[in-house]
């Protein structure tokens, strides 16, 4: 759901890598919980191993936002270079108030207008962290559940090998015979002396 959350406000925001690795994030998402149910832990073991590119992900997205280590919020990394779109939350925050002033004196951009928004209570780059925060500390939750499930799916398969719980039809290898020994069974009933055994019986 905080992905699917996130997802739409990227759109909203045109931010193409954001959207793309949303996308990765909710189907591997969607294997692990089907691994879970269906008890196939290498479904999970793939989950398990995605939160640690997501937390990655999202440590970028964070010194992204903050402007650490030469990277600029203003840059359009994030849109491919595509557009100039920022982050929705940019112009659509709490508190925001959009604002639009023509530039028509200005030569060559008479079909232009200068957008300034005003009054945020909280700026936009500050959300997105708390977003890749939430995002980080869900991921660290699930990897540890998920390496949890894979103990317990482990423990379980042993303990099925050691009472031979994975032997192909366990209830009949006990009851087989030899098939030397059918084929001497049978030779005994349909022989000659067979029947005579089987007449001397019937009297």
């Amino acid at each position: 759901l905080a992905a699917l959350e996130r997802q739409v406000f990227d759109f909203l925001g045109y931010q193409w890598a954001p959207i793309l690795a949303n996308f990765l994030h909710i189907i591997i998402v969607i294997l692990g919980l089907f691994g879970t149910i269906q008890y196939r832990p290498r479904y999970i073991v793939v989950y398990a191993i995605w939160t640690a590119i997501w937390v990655t992900w999202n440590i970028f997205i964070i010194c992204f936002y903050l402007e650490v280590g030469g990277l600029s919020k203003d840059s359009e990394l994030l849109t491919f270079n595509i557009s100039r779109h920022q982050s929705w939350w940019s112009e659509n925050g709490p508190g925001c108030v959009r604002k639009e002033a023509s530039m028509s004196g200005i030569k060559g951009l008479d079909s232009h207008s200068y957008v300034s928004v005003i009054g945020c209570a909280l700026e936009y780059r500050y959300i997105e962290v708390m977003h890749s925060s939430f995002q980080i500390l869900i991921a660290l939750v699930g990897f540890v559940y998920a390496c949890y499930v894979v103990s317990v799916f482990t423990e379980e398969e042993d303990s099925f090998d050691f009472i031979g719980g994975f032997d192909p039809f366990p209830l009949y290898h006990v009851n087989e015979k030899p098939t030397n020994l059918l084929f001497k069974q049978t030779y005994l009933l349909i022989s000659p002396a067979g029947f005579s055994g089987m007449e001397g019986m019937s009297k």
